[in-house]
């Protein structure tokens, strides 16, 4: 039987430039040589990577907020997420991180639920998608948000509610819809003490324990 599993390479580069360089991300143009020894300019973001957070409460409704995103010129509705500002970053740390400054919610319970590059042809973006159960409400004030954050819109729907608002394309942000459609496949299927815990290793963006 073939096993189907992604497996990490790399091929030669002869050159490398970066055109653009921004607060968080810039933009590289690799000169890249094929396996028939062609080579081939392929411009993309560099990502230093993100993580989110699909936050479920003991009722089965999934913690979501609304925000407004300029590139696409839409607001949606997203689960909490947030880059990975620091070097080698614990991934589970910035997580509890972001749900406790977008929602001022606390989990005890966390698993990851899924790993996906965003967009690989032009991206170096990998998200490390988190389940949290037993949510509470977070000690102290609250986070001070500013820019697009200031505007957004908090929510707790049924998971089943955000599936069929995916599938009926009405729910575009990736991190919701991987987040709720592989939360809903481990339910009818292993069931979520089968996730991986919370500190397992991630070779895309390997972090300090």
């Amino acid at each position: 039987m073939t096993t189907i599993k992604d497996t990490a390479e790399e091929w030669e580069v002869r050159a490398t430039e970066t055109p653009f360089v921004g607060n968080k991300t810039s933009v590289r143009t690799d000169d890249v040589v094929t396996p028939d020894g062609s080579v081939v300019r392929r411009d993309y973001q560099v990502h230093p990577g993100s993580v989110a957070v699909l936050a479920l409460d003991d009722q089965g409704r999934v913690l979501i907020l609304k925000q407004y995103r300029h590139p696409v010129r839409h607001k949606l509705w997203e689960i909490p997420a947030g880059l990975l500002d620091i070097p080698g970053e614990n991934p589970l740390h910035a997580a509890q991180r972001e749900l406790y400054e977008e929602a001022h919610v606390k989990a005890e319970d966390w698993r990851v639920l899924t790993d996906v590059y965003t967009t690989p042809g032009g991206c170096s973006e990998a998200v490390r998608i988190f389940l949290a159960r037993d949510l509470s409400e977070a000690e102290g004030e609250r986070f001070e948000v500013e820019d697009e954050e200031a505007d957004m819109e908090l929510a707790r729907v049924p998971l089943g509610e955000l599936v069929r608002g995916v599938l009926a394309g009405e729910l575009h942000n990736n991190c919701l819809v991987v987040g709720a459609l592989a939360l809903t496949a481990v339910q009818a299927g292993d069931g979520v003490e089968s996730l991986r815990p919370a500190e397992a290793p991630w070779p895309a963006r390997p972090f300090e324990a």
